[in-house]
């Protein structure tokens, strides 16, 4: 038998509704009073939401001590929640603040992790407050507390791991950026063994057409549309998440092996020039607001790419951009972008460190990305087992709620 099942084996809880072992408290008190931020001011200002930390306040008056009493805080309209244990102010008053009513008897971070295996439960248009009406109602089981501690010194660590390793990614992302930055820093206009040309010299660039959402299948011809490519593509790739039947194909733009497929359009101006390399085997179509640059034997197409992500590359699409509330930079405009051009050996030098720090740092299929994935949901399948205790017969809208949340199987051993 495992210490896992050792742990929970015979243990008898308490079903108690969450509004008896839990208070809830209005951040009024707590409300940042301007939104003037800055990183250089010492106050995080918080929103229970994906967000999470909107910025920082110089304000010093109604700051929640979570350093010395930890809390959650609960999105009272999207049921959103955070753990803080960090000095805070708050945004928003649709936000609740929640404590165990008595540490003694329920342990606040066990109700945090339980609050986590339950579903959703929203309703579309439902715009009630959701601790009042609905939450503090759930059933909510209470084993003995030295089982609640280890519950959660157990998902703590889960955590931390998770934590470290996303430390580390955003290390390693901070030094792929400093070595593509020094790499790819040309000072001269020539010399050196190379040489600084416009796009359309190094290539042809040809503007996209059509291609909106509703037009993709769920197989077909591949196809990328340009939001996808600031969203879910990273350097290159040989494969699309989306695709498109073969008579909408024939009205669209190909991409072929080795072709770039860059934004022209955004409301960020960062996520204006972004370029993905098409490496697939079969041709693929992309649609209007993206441009194809299909690179002349001189440059690669994966060398434009890591360019393309430079102080240098950023400073001359600034400089050509259109817009304000939606920024665009033309086929036309971005022809006259200028790229340093070494030899191919040195281009491939460059292009062969840079894969490495491109998978290290963005890779979902090897590299830090893929363990945080993997550590994620070993966390999740923890979670559920070790929160999932016999139900009395008394708590059959528990029963159904808690059937619904997803059960992770991916798990390596138990504690």
């Amino acid at each position: 038998m495992s210490k896992l099942d050792q742990l929970l084996q015979g243990v008898e809880v308490e079903w108690k509704t969450l509004g008896e072992v839990a208070d809830y408290e209005q951040p009024t008190k707590y409300l940042v009073q301007s939104n003037h931020y800055s990183d250089s001011f010492k106050t995080p200002v918080l929103t229970a939401g994906k967000t999470f930390i909107l910025g920082y306040t110089d304000e010093i008056d109604g700051i929640y001590k979570a350093s010395e009493n930890p809390v959650i805080i609960f999105d009272d309209f999207t049921t959103a929640n955070k753990w803080v244990d960090f000095d805070f102010k708050a945004k928003s008053s649709a936000m609740k603040m929640i404590t165990s009513k008595d540490e003694s008897k329920a342990l606040l971070k066990y109700i945090y992790y339980w609050l986590n295996t339950l579903p959703s439960g929203l309703v579309e248009g439902d715009h009630k407050r959701q601790w009042i009406s609905n939450y503090a109602n759930l059933q909510i089981p209470i084993p003995p507390l030295p089982v609640q501690q280890e519950i959660v010194r157990i998902l703590d660590r889960f955590t931390e791991l998770t934590a470290e390793l996303t430390a580390e990614l955003a290390a390693r992302k901070k030094q792929y950026e400093y070595y593509r930055e020094k790499l790819l820093t040309f000072n001269k206009l020539n010399g050196g063994g190379y040489k600084w040309l416009t796009m359309s010299e190094l290539g042809v660039l040809i503007r996209g057409n059509g291609l909106p959402k509703s037009d993709f299948t769920e197989t077909g011809v591949p196809a990328i549309h340009y939001g996808q490519i600031y969203t879910y593509y990273g350097t290159h790739t040989t494969v699309t998440i989306s695709f498109v039947s073969p008579d909408t194909a024939k009205k669209l733009r190909k991409v072929n092996h080795g072709d770039v497929v860059i934004t022209n359009t955004s409301e960020n101006i960062e996520d204006v020039g972004k370029a993905v390399v098409y490496l697939g085997k079969e041709e693929a179509v992309t649609g209007g607001h993206a441009t194809i640059f299909k690179p002349s034997n001189e440059i690669t197409g994966k060398f434009f790419a890591y360019f393309s992500q430079t102080s240098n590359f950023s400073y001359q699409k600034r400089k050509l951009a259109k817009g304000t509330k939606v920024i665009d930079v033309s086929a036309n405009d971005m022809a006259k972008i200028k790229i340093p051009v070494p030899s191919p050996e040195e281009q491939a030098r460059i292009v062969s460190i840079l894969d490495k720090f491109d998978a290290l740092t963005t890779s979902i299929s090897e590299g830090l990305p893929k363990e945080i994935e993997l550590r994620k949901k070993q966390y999740e399948y923890y979670r559920e087992r070790l929160l999932t205790f016999p139900l009395s017969a008394g708590n059959k809208d528990y029963t159904k709620n808690h059937q619904n949340s997803n059960h992770s199987k991916n798990h390596n051993s138990d504690q």
